[in-house]
């Protein structure tokens, strides 16, 4: 067998997070996350890369509350995010997240604290602009607030508007600012806060750029509608006074992030996404704004980026994007006007490529990562060829093989996805087989998951199909709308017709096979359970069961209901998966975190009540501290090791073993 690390020392491997090229093109720096001592939480620290491939890469930070938000100061200095103490923290911040300055020799310096802790940072023409948690009314006065709060044993949020939940936490009453300071060589001077009021403008997700004079800040900005809908814009903000004018707004798009200002200050890149519909789906496109004019058009329609940057000459844009079950680099030139784009493919391989940062020699440097591979630090030559960089990250043995596979839907269209198959399966001994359906729903398998890894399952034994069905990205606007508003029958015939067709190959036994998914891919395994008992086990996780139910219990139920509509309608009724308990006959492991807010554990508790009062064979995996994603080491220890032997019980007929962290 490879040697591929099992469950509990994969957990423990490093994991490169972001890659920071510094202004003049000499020093990459990564945030790179490792297991703690106490074998029970992630911490992280700041790296140096070596541009050379016969290099070592260096640690450069080890506090032991870590470190994160690394970004490079026009003069070389790294700024960074962290908890850690010095000996006036409790005077000025507490155990807040404060920013510190790294001198390229030296020791690291704090320069700036705020009582609700500092975020992301970004420092051009002699200014640092950083956001932070404050509660509403005059900061000034704000920590000794936060204190009279906490001794009073006041939690409550009063709320005026929507939304009120993100993900995993709770907004408010904070509400995210941005502060901006002059750099001098002790910290920051006359630091004044941009946005004494914004409401909840701010919040979620958030994204923002400074121009290289220092003397614009950029940013999305979240405008409330009607009945509890919002609209994402695009602001400039006056360092000097704080004043905003709108660059971007429009009555049915998000402008959203990244945002990225030009090298030269002209331009600025932004994400703009159309709003959903019942009958229209939404679409993306790679949007430009002329900063002066707000004037804007799309350089690259109907995409799904993942990173964007400028290269210095402000002249081509490189943006990262799912394609075909990868994620290339492609570069668009803006030499025309108004911005004729022309996009090329740059990197012609099967990476997912992220965290680009061209350098003023013309290449780019990145994180690849790919399904058969860790995303690691590499260099990108203007031809697309690519060199791998030493990184913290080990190169792993894959207990298998990684192949392309295809097949046809019944409307025609090509379905395509990645099978995994364990070494040791051959036709006189063939592997199990594992559907593990993606979530999203616009979504891809084109990455490595440290969450989600395929290669956990194949060291043992099973074939895992990895599919993109109808709602996948990168595959144009018409794979998208081939699902949008169908998502359980049309996927699941997508689904099917790739599984039958992998199902053909020798290496794999056809008689034991299973199916998984989580969020979307959970509700994709509640519909399979519902509508085939083709497969001898399910596993769910935080999965949507009560259509109804979840639609204004979701912490975006403004986004759900532009697809669905109003809850009740005749869509809800026949997209539920609920609505099919009666016809499931399939075991099914149920896995759900209290602390899930997209997809509330309301609908684990009552997809794990209708199995129980319909006397179908179940298992209920409960986290109470968990999120979305079960992060914790130790509980994503316990849902491998659960969801083996649930599979073991059922695919393999073996007895059931309780998992070991369970025991």
């Amino acid at each position: 067998m490879s040697q591929f690390p099992d469950i509990r020392e994969y957990t423990s491997l490093p994991r490169v997070n972001s890659l920071r090229l510094s202004p003049d093109g000499t020093r990459l720096v990564s945030v790179v996350q490792s297991l703690n001592a106490d074998g029970k939480s992630y911490g992280a620290a700041l790296w140096e890369i070596p541009q050379d491939p016969g290099g070592e890469p260096r640690r450069l930070t080890r506090s032991a509350k870590g470190e994160a938000g690394a970004e490079f100061a026009p003069d070389g200095t790294l700024l960074f995010v962290s908890r850690r103490p010095d000996e006036t923290a409790k005077e000025a911040g507490g155990d807040s997240a404060a920013l510190w300055l790294l001198p390229e020799r030296g020791e690291p310096v704090r320069v700036a604290t705020r009582p609700g802790g500092i975020g992301g940072v970004r420092a051009a023409g002699g200014t640092v602009v950083y956001s932070s948690e404050v509660l509403p009314g005059d900061a000034a006065t704000e920590e000794e607030r936060r204190k009279a709060r906490e001794e009073a044993g006041v939690s409550a949020i009063l709320h005026e508007g929507y939304p009120v939940r993100y993900w995993d936490h709770d907004l408010g009453p904070a509400q995210t600012r941005l502060f901006a300071g002059r750099a001098v060589r002790e910290g920051l001077e006359d630091v004044r806060d941009l946005t004494p009021a914004p409401g909840g403008a701010l919040d979620e997700h958030m994204s923002f750029d400074l121009t290289p004079d220092g003397r614009t800040v950029v940013a999305t900005w979240r405008a409330p509608l009607p009945n509890g809908d919002v609209r994402w814009d695009l602001v400039a903000i006056d360092v000097a006074d704080g004043s905003r004018r709108t660059l971007a707004t429009s009555g049915g798009h998000d402008f959203g992030g990244p945002v990225t200002v030009s090298p030269d200050g002209r331009l600025v890149a932004c994400v703009r996404e159309r709003h959903g519909a019942e009958e229209t789906a939404v679409a993306l496109d790679l949007w430009v704004v002329d900063l002066d004019t707000g004037e804007g058009r799309a350089v690259a329609a109907e995409i799904f980026p993942a990173a964007v940057a400028w290269a210095p000459s402000s002249r081509e844009l490189f943006f990262a994007a799912d394609h075909q079950g990868r994620r290339p680099i492609f570069r668009v030139s803006l030499d025309g006007v108004p911005l004729d784009g022309e996009v090329t493919r740059v990197t012609p391989d099967d990476g997912a490529y992220a965290e680009l940062c061209p350098a003023p020699d013309g290449s780019v440097y990145a994180l690849r990562g790919a399904v058969d591979s860790p995303p690691r630090p590499v260099r990108i030559a203007a031809d697309g060829s690519v060199t791998t960089l030493p990184s913290p990250t080990p190169a792993l043995d894959l207990p298998g093989t990684l192949t392309e596979v295809t097949a046809t839907a019944e409307d025609g269209t090509e379905i395509r996805g990645w099978l995994v198959v364990p070494a040791e399966a051959t036709a006189e001994d063939p592997a199990p087989f594992l559907l593990w359906i993606h979530g999203g729903p616009l979504s891809s398998w084109n990455d490595w998951s440290w969450r989600w890894n395929p290669w956990l399952m194949a060291r043992h034994g099973y074939a895992v199909l990895l599919p993109d069905p109808c709602l996948s990205t990168g595959y144009g606007q018409g794979m998208v709308e081939r699902g949008w508003g169908d998502w359980g029958p049309a996927t699941h015939a997508d689904l099917m017709a790739i599984t039958d067709e992998c199902l053909k190959r020798p290496e794999i036994d056809e008689q034991r096979t299973a199916a998984m998914g989580g969020s979307f891919g959970g509700y994709m395994a509640n519909w399979v359970a519902g509508h085939t008992d083709r497969f001898r086990a399910v596993v769910t996780h935080a999965s949507l069961w009560n259509l109804d139910q979840f639609a204004g219990s979701t912490d975006g139920a403004h986004y759900w209901q532009r697809e669905f509509g109003v809850p009740g309608s005749a869509r809800y009724a026949r997209l539920s998966p609920h609505r099919s308990l009666g016809e499931i006959r399939t075991p099914m492991l149920v896995i759900h975190g209290d602390k899930d807010y997209r997809v509330p554990i309301g609908e684990g508790l009552r997809l794990w009540w209708d199995l129980q009062r319909s006397g179908v064979e179940s298992k209920f995996l409960y986290f109470p501290d968990e999120n979305h994603w079960v992060l914790k080491p130790g509980n994503a220890i316990a849902w491998y090791e659960t969801v083996l032997a649930f599979l073991s019980q059922h695919v393999l007929d073996e007895e059931w073993t309780r998992p070991p962290s369970l025991s």
